[in-house]
Order: structure tokens, then sequence, then C-alpha cells
């Protein structure tokens, strides 16, 4: 009874904060900016339900072509989350900037990018606790593991800004003169480097940061009664859609690497048994992870790639094929060092020869 009470006491509580906040928004600023704030707090009001559509099309609608309401909603939101120390306020407020980041104008990247908060990156929540109840745990897991994403998802864009082809945006070159609103424009842009004909040290660097989102990504399984939770789990629906760009992304870069494996270096070699050992592990982890979305219904099992596996079988030949590389190389600086010496030897006896001859006459 008294869990009983306390819950209903907490969603009163929530209730109050958020007509609070709300009455404050609507005589703190203009009608077109009060309008904003009410939406904010609307979408991320403490009620354990999913946000209604419409707050978020209203969000998007009034930003739409004022980097000066963008810059406001981003405040806003920064504020939300340095207040809330409850969960479900926390995660809906990271769906707002996720569905924010994927619909609404680009300036929305650059100003959650160079925003902080608290000093630190706005989409830090590494200190986000809710001690509210005891079984808040996996939630308050969930909100900093999806908040790490986020940011992770966003600094991989913010360093791809030429490129436009895939769900992170790194394929076609962007144009800094077009307008951030105009989408027509930059499906036309000219086209960067593509995946297959880039260097090295270009391919090394972007599969490592493809991993690191991965990564990110993976942390996001929810655990204890967070896996249940009607709210974490629509959370979930578009970042594992994303995943799967993730994963193609990650499977063209491999596809690459395997091409020009016999071509490299043994160093780079070495570089690209290490990437593969790490995908191995994340493929596996991935594919229980889809398993599991699968089961629970988060989009169709159709829409889901088929998870290459890596198995220590490939790893052995390659493993193999660069110990026997790296003999051989060493085979032949070792043919060439006595090559050299007996150059030398050679060099020496003729110099001796022709000292004797001298000596003679």
């Amino acid at each position: 009874v008294s869990i009983m009470t306390s819950s209903k006491f907490r969603r009163a509580l929530g209730a109050v904060k958020d007509q609070t906040s709300i009455g404050l928004a609507k005589v703190g600023s203009s009608t077109s900016l009060a309008d904003l704030d009410v939406a904010i707090v609307k979408a991320s009001r403490h009620e354990e339900y999913p946000t209604e559509e419409k707050y978020i099309r209203e969000i998007l609608s009034l930003t739409c072509y004022s980097r000066a309401y963008i810059s406001a909603c981003v405040n806003t939101i920064s504020r939300r989350l340095n207040k809330t120390k409850n969960w479900i306020v926390a995660l809906k407020t990271l769906m707002l900037v996720q569905r924010l980041l994927s619909e609404g104008d680009p300036a929305y990247e650059q100003e959650i990018f160079f925003s902080t908060r608290r000093g630190t990156r706005f989409l830090n929540m590494s200190d986000f606790r809710d001690a509210s109840t005891s079984n808040s745990w996996d939630y308050s897991a969930f909100v900093r593991t999806y908040a790490l994403y986020l940011d992770e998802r966003l600094e991989f864009r913010m360093q791809s800004r030429r490129g436009k082809r895939s769900a992170f945006g790194i394929d076609e070159e962007e144009d800094p003169q077009e307008p951030p609103h105009n989408y027509a424009n930059q499906q036309s842009c000219p086209r960067a480097t593509p995946v297959h004909e880039m260097k090295a040290e270009k391919l090394f660097s972007r599969m490592q940061h493809v991993q690191q989102l991965l990564e990110r990504f993976l942390a996001c399984r929810p655990t204890g009664e967070a896996k249940t939770n009607r709210v974490v789990i629509v959370a979930l629906f578009p970042i594992v859609k994303e995943s799967f760009q993730i994963y193609y992304d990650i499977t063209e870069i491999m596809g690459v690497l395997i091409d020009r494996f016999m071509e490299l270096e043994i160093h780079d070699c070495a570089k690209v048994f290490e990437i593969f050992c790490r995908i191995g592990k994340q493929f596996d982890e991935l594919d229980t992870f889809y398993s599991w979305c699968k089961t629970i219904g988060i989009a169709r099992s159709s829409e889901y790639p088929e998870v290459e596996k890596i198995t220590p079988k490939k790893l052995e030949v390659m493993e193999e094929y660069i110990r026997d590389k790296s003999a051989l190389a060493q085979g032949r600086k070792s043919v060439k060092a006595l090559l050299e010496q007996q150059k030398i030897e050679e060099i020496d006896k003729k110099l001796i020869g022709t000292t004797l001859k001298k000596k003679k006459i």
C-alpha cells in the first residue's frame, strides 16, 4: 500500500511540476517563444507514456526557419535536462533531441554540439541519477547510455560535415553556401571521396569512428525493468533503425580492407587484423541485441540486416598471412644484408690488392 501511495504521490507531484513549468513559460516570454517552451514541457512531461507526436511536430514547425528559435529551443532543453532528476523527463527530453537532430533544421547540430551544460557537453549525462525509487537504477543507466549514443552520433556527423549519403552523412559534399534548411539543394551537392577510393589511413580513421558509434549503440541495450518499459522501447525504435546504416557502413569498409589486404604493408595488415578481431566481438553482441529487438517487436524482422559472422578460422587465416609476410620480409632483409656484406668484402679485397701492388712498385 505504501508503495502504491508513494507512486501516486510522485505522479501527482510530477503533474504539478509540469503545470508550474507551463505556467511560467506562458508568462515569461513572447507568445511564439512561450508556445515553444510549453510544447517542450508537454513533450517531456512526467507521465510514463511516450510523447504525443503533435508536440514534437509543433516544435519542429516553430523552429523551422528561425536560427534564433532553434537557439532558444536548445537552451530550454538544456535547462530541462539540467534541472530534472526524473528518468522519464530526462529520457523523453533526449528522445526529443533525437528527433530534432534527425528531422529538424541542420542548425540544431551546431547549436547542440557547441552548447554546454554545467560546463560539459550538452549531452553529457554521465552524472544523471534518479534516486526516487529503488528500482530506478536500470532506467537511469539507460538514460546515460542513450545520451552517450546521441553525443557520439552528433560528433560523428560534425566530423563528417562534408558527407551526406548515409544516415550519418558521409558521402556527399555539403555546399557551405547553401541555406542549412534547404534539403533539396543538399541532395544535389557534389560527391566526396567514395570509401573504395580512400587511402588506408583515412579508412582506418573512418572505421575507428564508426566502430565507436556502434559501441555506443550496443551499450543502449536496456537491462532489468527497463527492458519491458514502453517509453524505453519507443526510445529504441529510431536508434535501432540508425544502427542498420552503421552496420552497412562498417561492412563496406571491411570489404575494401579485405580487397586491399594482400597489398598493404605489414603494420597496416596488423591494424586490419585488430579491427576484425574487435568487429567480430561487436557483431556477436549486435546479433544478440537484434534478436532481442525482434522478439519485442522493434521494427519488422525483414528490415534487419543479416549480421556477418567473423569466425576464428577467418582470423587465423589473416594472422597466418601476416606471419608469412613478416617472415618473408625478414628473410629479404637478411639476404640484402648478406649481399651488402659480400659487396663490402669484395671492395675491401680490391683495395688491399691495389695497396699491395703499389708497395711492390
